[in-house]
């Protein structure tokens, strides 16, 4: 008897993959590594905005929405915060 597995939504690995980014941009920034790191092209960016932002808060660092015209895309940038 094989076993069917059933197909993969293919945005689940692309989800995870961008999130895997704004992750890896947040730990940068966090560490000092970088003032500000900027993720553009992102699919799902929109999407991602909230998580992010709850992850960044966690770090220290603040995600900041660039708003694309193309339908319903964002990139965003993450960045350090500031006392002024």
């Amino acid at each position: 008897m094989e076993i069917v597995k059933p197909p993969v939504d293919p945005a689940i690995p692309a989800l995870d993959h961008e999130l895997g980014l704004v992750r890896s941009a947040i730990a940068m920034v966090a560490s000092g590594g970088a003032p500000s790191v900027s993720l553009g092209g992102l699919q799902f960016g929109e999407q991602l905005i909230e998580p992010a932002r709850a992850l960044a808060l966690e770090a220290g660092v603040r995600i900041v929405p660039i708003w694309t015209s193309d339908e319903g895309g964002a990139d965003m940038r993450v960045e350090r915060i500031t006392d002024g």
